[in-house]
């Protein structure tokens, strides 16, 4: 039994470490994925944002992190603080600044049926406070902008004070600024004329974005693992009705119970004179008739039948 148990033991291990094996193949395969991705979109540099976006139209997650490029002047008395967002480890605001737009890469033709140019959110870098003073100001003039694409957010609770926002939604910002809008935001890369640098007092800028909620995890290396554990569930399963039948043989063995017939109860030992006891041997057929001719009284002799014809002697 210690021999099977450590053939069952080792089974199980090696179940289990390859099973982990397997799990963390299925992070760094995500993480390669992910890094081809962004490769393959900074290679294929920036896009006019109405080729990729139009106004008013749908966001595609597979858009985000892209990059685009669009020209128009800043609207400065649309700017909000986006509170409660963190940067390395710290807690601040995000400045997020509204864009009119005069080029999208398609001369006009994406908002060629709404009501006038539309706007595009545009966030501009990180503060720490929502006093930041010069890392507020806004550029003025025309300006042509290199930006990350984002996914629009849900709206937030809001009860915020005046100039500051919860979230970056789309459609609130719609309301707010009473425009067609693109749906999503920018997050800026550079500019032309550049905004002021971070070391000058200007806010600090945010690294690419990537999809909020994604699993990271290569759904074929995941499956692997998992088969991995359940090979090593089973070796311990086994192992575990192996025991259990040996111990129930020993019970059967201490109580006696092992000379009959399997799965059937043994006869008591107290029966009456005659009938069979436990593990008594069972008569044959012929051993019984043997045994009746036996028993049975010799029959008289018989006097011989005379022939027919003759007279008796006397």
């Amino acid at each position: 039994m210690i021999g099977f148990l450590l053939l069952f033991l080792l089974a199980a291990g090696v179940c289990g470490r390859l099973g982990v094996w397997q799990l963390d193949r299925a992070y760094e395969r995500a993480e390669l994925a992910e890094q081809h991705e962004i490769t393959e979109a900074e290679a294929a540099g920036p896009e006019g944002l109405g080729v990729l976006l139009p106004p008013q139209s749908t966001f595609p997650g597979e858009l985000v992190g892209r990059q685009a490029w669009v020209e128009g002047e800043y609207e400065p008395e649309g700017q909000l603080l986006v509170a409660g967002r963190a940067l390395d480890g710290r807690t601040g605001y995000l400045v997020l600044t509204p864009l009119r737009v005069s080029d999208d890469g398609t001369g006009g033709e994406s908002w060629a049926d709404l009501s006038g140019a539309p706007v595009v959110p545009v966030v501009r870098g990180w503060v720490p406070t929502a006093d930041a003073g010069a890392a507020l100001a806004v550029p003025t003039g025309e300006v042509r902008l290199t930006a990350y694409l984002q996914a629009s957010e849900a709206a937030g609770p809001g009860g915020l004070p005046e100039g500051q926002t919860d979230s970056i939604s789309s459609a609130a910002l719609a309301n707010a600024w009473g425009n067609p809008i693109y749906g999503g935001y920018l997050v800026l890369m550079e500019s032309d004329p550049a905004q002021p640098a971070t070391a000058d007092g200007g806010p600090e800028l945010l690294p690419r974005p990537t999809i909020e909620g994604g699993n990271g995890v290569n759904v074929q290396n995941a499956f692997y693992a998992l088969q991995w554990w359940i090979f090593g569930a089973f070796a311990v399963a086994l192992w575990v009705r192996l025991v259990r039948d040996e111990a129930a043989g020993g019970r059967r063995r201490s109580d006696g119970l092992g000379g009959g017939i399997a799965g059937l109860p043994d006869l008591p030992p107290d029966l009456p004179p005659g009938l069979p006891h436990a593990g008594a041997a069972v008569p044959t057929v012929a051993q019984e008739s043997g045994a009746a001719e036996a028993a049975a009284p010799a029959a008289e002799p018989t006097a011989p039948a005379e022939p027919e014809g003759t007279v008796p002697s006397r």
